[in-house]
Parts: C-alpha cells; sequence; structure tokens
C-alpha cells in the first residue's frame, strides 16, 4: 500500500478519504498516456510535503486515507467500465469522501452511473471543470469515448439545469446545439474567469447548487492552460492558472455537499518534469487537507 504522505488506513472505516485508481485511457481521442495517472500521482504522494495547503494545514501521522488499489481494466470496454460502477459503488457506501484518479474522461461515465445509485432519491448535481464539454452523442465511433462524458450523464442521471461546466474553450458544433437549446445548462467559459475573476465565478456555482443534497465534481486537469499542465492529452491554450483552479476548488469543498470527486487525464509520458502530476496532486492535497477538518467520522 502506498503511504500517501504516513497518512494511509490500513481499514476504510478509520480513513476520511478513500481513493481508488482507474488505469484506462482507451476512451481517449488524441494522445494516450492517462491510463498511468494514478501510478504516477501515488509515486508522488510519498514523497510530498505534509503541509502546502492554502491554510496551511498540517497533516500529520493520522489516519486519513485508504487507497483501494487499481480497478481490473483488462477485458471489454463494458466489463471493465462494470467493474469501475461496482467498485465505486461499494466505496460509495461507507460514506467517506470518495477520490477516483483516471484515466481518461471516459472513466467518469461509469462512476456517474454509481453515483447516481448511490445517491438515489436525493436532488443531485454534476460540476464540470474542462477544456472540453464532452457533450458528444458519438465520438470516433464511440459512445463512451472521454468527448461522451456529460452527455451520458443527461441521458442517464441528470437534468439540464443539475449540470454546470467550467473553463470550456472547444467546442464541437452538436456540443453547441445542446448548449444553445439547454438554457438550464451553466456554462463559465476560460474567458469568463479571466474576465469577471474566479469569486465571481464562485457565486455562481454556489447559487447554483444551493439546496442539493450532493453534487459529483470531476475534474479535467485540462482545464487548466497548457502552461500549468502540459501532460494530457488533449491541451487547449488559454485555459485557467492554477492559482484560480486551487481557489475555485477550495470554494467547491468548503461550500457544496461533495463528497464524490475524480481527477482525470492526467499523462505522465506526454508531462514536462511532473509539472501536470504535482498539479493534480496539489488538489489532492486539498481534499485530504478538507476531508481532515470537516468531515466527521
Amino acid at each position: 500500500m502506498k503511504k500517501w504522505l504516513d497518512i494511509n488506513a490500513a481499514n476504510p472505516k478509520d480513513a476520511k478519504v478513500l481513493i481508488l485508481g482507474i488505469p484506462f485511457d482507451g476512451g481517449t481521442s488524441q494522445e494516450a498516456g492517462a491510463a498511468e495517472g494514478p501510478s504516477k500521482l501515488r509515486e508522488l504522494g510519498e514523497v510530498y510535503m505534509p503541509c502546502a495547503t492554502d491554510d496551511w494545514h498540517i497533516l500529520d501521522t493520522q489516519p486519513l486515507v485508504h487507497d483501494f488499489g487499481d480497478v481490473d481494466m483488462s477485458g471489454t470496454w463494458e466489463e471493465s467500465f462494470a467493474r469501475v460502477e461496482a467498485e465505486a459503488m461499494e466505496m460509495m457506501e461507507h460514506g467517506k469522501f470518495n477520490l477516483f484518479l483516471g484515466g481518461d474522461h471516459s472513466v467518469t461515465i461509469p462512476l456517474h452511473k454509481a453515483f447516481a445509485k448511490a445517491r438515489e432519491g436525493e436532488k443531485i448535481g454534476v460540476i464540470h471543470f474542462d477544456a472540453h464539454f464532452d457533450l458528444c452523442d458519438c465520438y470516433d465511433g464511440h459512445i463512451w469515448s472521454h468527448a461522451n462524458t456529460e452527455k451520458r450523464a443527461l441521458d442517464d442521471i441528470i437534468e439540464p439545469e443539475d449540470l454546470l461546466f467550467l473553463g470550456i474553450r472547444a467546442a464541437e458544433p452538436e456540443e453547441l446545439e445542446i448548449i444553445q437549446r439547454e438554457k438550464d445548462i451553466t456554462v463559465i467559459s476560460a474567458s469568463d474567469v479571466d474576465e469577471t475573476g474566479w469569486k465571481e465565478c464562485a457565486k455562481i456555482i454556489g447559487n447554483k447548487f444551493r439546496g442539493y443534497d450532493h453534487v459529483y465534481f470531476t475534474l479535467d486537469i485540462d482545464v487548466l492552460d497548457p502552461a500549468f499542465a502540459p501532460g494530457t492529452g488533449t491541451p487547449v491554450s488559454g485555459g485557467i492558472t492554477s492559482r484560480e483552479l486551487i481557489s475555485l476548488v477550495r470554494f467547491i469543498l468548503f461550500n457544496l455537499p461533495v463528497r464524490d470527486m475524480d481527477i482525470v487525464e492526467v499523462a505522465p509520458p506526454l508531462d514536462v518534469n511532473d509539472i501536470t502530476s504535482w498539479a493534480a496532486m496539489r488538489i489532492i492535497e486539498e481534499v485530504f487537507s478538507f476531508a481532515d477538518q470537516n468531515l466527521v467520522d
């Protein structure tokens, strides 16, 4: 078992954060490499500083994190995604903060399904940080690619008013048709963040999900400008900064009912000096800090 800053819990009941890796990049449309994301993040988690958050909260040696390892992604696409859904459901039954490490963004499709089943009967929403909408119905001949993530969510688990995008700066024509037709979908583009500032964007997010019971937060690392995250399969210039991302993530964690989250599209083989992996690790430690201070177990 990896150490994760020496704050491992041998048993999930003793942890506040549960981790599951999903080493899969069969759904990517450009450069592969995201399948190596979970192993790289665990590697960095062994050497990272125990106090690198905005509030300088110290993560000491008390049990905090239980890592279930990686989902077996062998076999067919359907078999692999069925295992992801089942293992995610099992994690969610523990009542902790669930953090999933991708993998390309297609892995969020079975995670969304698990989330909806685990929160059945409750008001749920989805926050999607990304350079792309991922609203294509079919892409490169697939309905489960990383370009189909939120189209499948709209088909299967949520209504348009339950979905918010942030960081978007690239789109397919069919995605724009959906956005123009479904006025209740909230879109905060990368240029909106730049022009109005992250605090105004945070207000929009907070107002959108007031009254929700659970919100799933999916974070594609390519929401960052490639200057801050070069190691990803479909980079798009003009993204948000790492400073803006950290501030927005902290707002969401501390103000919204988020207990299920993924970080996807970290592709170590495409990276430079692990810049992208370190950016993801910074977000992971904010999750650890939040859970340590706010979850009661």
